[in-house]
């Protein structure tokens, strides 16, 4: 039984653990310029926790209260070399559901160690499929090895994801052969909001497109109905006349606070309970009774509606 429970009656199951701050690529909405690109072959320098450093936290945490799902995130988690080595820890800790967000830059070249080290599944960021617009947004020119990745995954068996942040004047173009691709290859894809994070927390209206204007993108081309939601699901889907499965994030149109349940785990070792909230909470060296209740004070931060905050998430765990 869980031990840790918020007044709202709100517990987590899922931990995403973020593995570095340092990214492949300078999204235009999470950073300013190109002079927060690191090297795509760069390993992580801020990932101040080891392998045995994560695991030790993780498996206090999975102690104290069952966690059913491990999400490894950043920045960008691929560039974290001991990678294949934290997979199989986890592994042995008794969490076989193990998945990462990605860019994909590094995805072809690291897919086979990570899949024999246990991973099951994977997201992977694809904001256009034209290379001048993927430009526009990512800073980055190579949208061929971001697609050979996910070619690669697709053939490897992997569940496989797609995410989509939409923004305005940028890629509301995109969101139809997007969805084409995705569906010629089976997989869902998932179109979000922009979250108003990081820098662009007091102006992500100027880029904002909303759940409704996105579904009426797609109207445009099929019709479509939507998909029950699953309890703590951060997104609403919907299936097209065509039998096309899309999702929506939808974090500021339908939040869906009240039942979220996950924490993160950042590089430094801080618990965070909430992405509104810039408390967080330090779970290096705690007894377990400690743990438990910086569990509890971390749970007790998360908000019943979405607000965003000023840090990034690449600080977090996006």
């Amino acid at each position: 039984m869980n031990k840790v429970i918020d007044p709202f009656g709100r517990t987590f199951q899922t931990l995403r653990v973020s593995l570095s701050e340092s990214c492949s690529m300078a999204c235009v909405y999470c950073v300013h310029s190109e002079s927060s690109l690191s090297e795509s072959n760069a390993d992580s320098t801020s990932a101040v926790l080891t392998v045995e450093g994560y695991l030790s936290i993780i498996q206090s945490i999975h102690h104290i209260t069952p966690l059913t799902t491990i999400r490894l995130t950043g920045g960008e988690p691929l560039l974290f070399k001991p990678l294949p080595e934290l997979i199989k820890g986890i592994v042995n800790l008794g969490i076989s559901s193990i998945k990462i967000t990605t860019n994909g830059l590094q995805l072809l070249d690291r897919l086979s160690e990570l899949k024999e080290a246990g991973l099951r599944s994977i997201n992977i960021s694809l904001d256009a499929l034209d290379p001048d617009t993927f430009y526009s947004l990512t800073r980055v020119n190579k949208i061929k090895k971001v697609l050979d990745g996910i070619e690669a995954a697709v053939s490897s068996g992997l569940e496989v994801k797609l995410n989509t942040v939409v923004l305005k004047n940028f890629n509301e173009h995109q969101i139809v052969p997007l969805l084409e691709y995705a569906a010629g290859r089976n997989i869902p894809i998932r179109f979000l909001e922009l979250m108003s994070m990081g820098y662009l927390n007091k102006s992500h209206e100027s880029y904002f497109v909303s759940q409704e204007e996105i579904l009426d993108i797609i109207q445009r081309v099929t019709t479509i109905a939507r998909i029950p939601r699953s309890m703590s699901s951060t997104a609403n889907y919907w299936m097209t006349a065509r039998g096309w499965k899309f999702g929506v994030i939808a974090n500021s149109s339908e939040p869906f606070c009240m039942d979220c349940n996950r924490l993160r785990l950042d590089s430094y070792g801080n618990i965070w309970g909430c992405l509104s909230s810039t408390v967080s909470y330090s779970a290096k060296n705690k007894t377990q009774d400690e743990l438990q209740q910086i569990l509890a004070a971390a749970l007790a931060t998360k908000q019943t509606a979405f607000s965003g905050s000023a840090l990034s998430m690449k600080y977090i765990g996006g």
